[in-house]
């Protein structure tokens, strides 16, 4: 169990480091250790313009937090019979054919999507990258574009390689997006509120703003401060539109369209750590938790694996995480991180204002050196942490 004392005096302090250094606007953190509470503190400013302060149940753009919940709503059609891993992307989306350089269209699988490994990517702005060049939305972009246009631009622009060949991050998700709300019979918002946030009583994620006065204003790096975000807004390889979410013609996202509360991400999170129930089998949770692409990414990022809702860490040492093997981790471009520590039983959600320090920045790292400096040292494996380094490994 970790100390409440040190804990919160070493989380506070990276967090009022940020706030004080203008790198982060506005912050909610919340860890948990084996279920129980043990930190929840919000920080800083939803707006600061407006001299709003932030508080534990701002809603956030949750930017890629909704792939794993999306990628939940996949497993649980698959658990109903209704989808399989194996089954090619062109049974429910006979027009999505993207072709190699060669002109050839090799077989996509939901598997390739849920993996990352379909041969798909994200735009960026690189010389000639054909993503940007086609105009490709993130799912954080170009506001009123519809599924159908955007599905079109992908299956246009050539694969980066032939599936299940490499790992590359990608708007994957989204086509997963399309295929759940063409399984279902409805939309892919009535899919993940049927399957995930309606069980787990996520009331407050979605992928329309109920409550706006709620939402946290969106802010960007910058010097000597944080900016607030304009309309659009780039920062390094991403454009940014904050009104997307409140335009009702922007297709959903799967890949980054939900809006929520860090106490929500939490549920979904403390469910997957309990096993899955009420919205997956143990079994599939367990799946999930798995490496499924073997080193496939590892070429791009040492020590680290992917399953089939986020990031899985293979080897703490190459990877230079103080985690235990098998920890999922991912976040979001709009300021978010997050890890599930399944052989410690910690979960940690972190989502702030700010892009990219909340994400890709210092913040998260240094909250993660806070909070495992107050663990006692790794105790020696169970044979239950064995068995789940083995699942990880494969």
């Amino acid at each position: 169990m970790i100390g409440v004392g040190p804990l919160q005096r070493g989380i506070d302090a990276v967090v009022d480091q940020a706030l004080d250094a203008g790198r982060v606007v506005g912050t909610v953190v919340l860890v948990r250790d084996r279920g129980a509470p043990v930190y929840a503190r919000a920080a800083g400013f939803a707006d600061r313009e407006a001299g709003n302060p932030m508080v534990l149940d701002s809603l956030f753009r949750w930017a890629s937090l909704t792939k794993p919940v999306v990628a939940a709503t996949v497993l649980a059609l698959i658990e109903r019979g209704r989808l399989d891993l194996d089954d090619r992307v062109a049974r429910f989306l006979p027009d999505f054919i993207p072709r190699l350089s060669d002109g050839s269209a090799p077989a996509i699988t939901v598997r390739h999507l849920l993996t990352h490994t379909a041969g798909l990517g994200y735009p960026s702005p690189e010389p000639d990258d054909p993503y940007e060049a086609a105009q490709i939305s993130t799912g954080l972009d170009q506001p009123g574009l519809s599924m159908q246009e955007n599905l079109h631009r992908i299956a246009a622009t050539p694969l980066y390689f032939p599936p299940g060949s490499a790992w590359r991050y990608s708007v994957a998700t989204d086509v997963l997006g399309a295929i759940i709300a063409v399984v279902h019979g409805g939309s892919l918002a009535d899919a993940v509120a049927t399957y995930v946030t309606e069980p787990l009583g996520m009331h407050d994620s979605a992928f329309v703003v109920r409550e706006p006065a709620r939402l946290a204003a969106p802010y960007a790096d910058g010097t000597p401060r944080a900016v607030r975000m304009t309309e659009p807004h780039r920062v390094a390889d991403v454009v940014f539109s904050p009104a997307r979410v409140f335009d009702q013609r922007s297709f959903e996202s799967g890949g980054g369209g939900m809006v929520g509360t860090a106490s929500d991400f939490m549920t979904f999170l403390e469910t997957l750590r309990a096993g899955g129930a009420p919205i997956l089998r143990p079994e599939t949770a367990e799946l999930a938790s798995r490496n499924q692409v073997g080193g496939l990414r590892e070429q791009e990022e040492p020590g680290w694996g992917f399953g089939f809702v986020s990031g899985i860490l293979i080897d703490p040492g190459r990877a230079g995480s103080p985690a235990a093997p098998g920890t999922l981790q991912w976040g979001g471009v709009y300021g978010h991180h997050w890890f599930l520590d399944l052989v410690a039983g910690l979960t940690v959600v972190s989502l702030t204002n700010t892009a990219m320090e909340g994400c890709t920045g210092a913040f998260p790292a240094d909250l993660e050196a806070a909070i495992y400096a107050t663990r006692r040292p790794r105790q020696p494996a169970t044979a239950a942490d064995d068995a789940h380094f083995r699942h990880t490994e494969r």
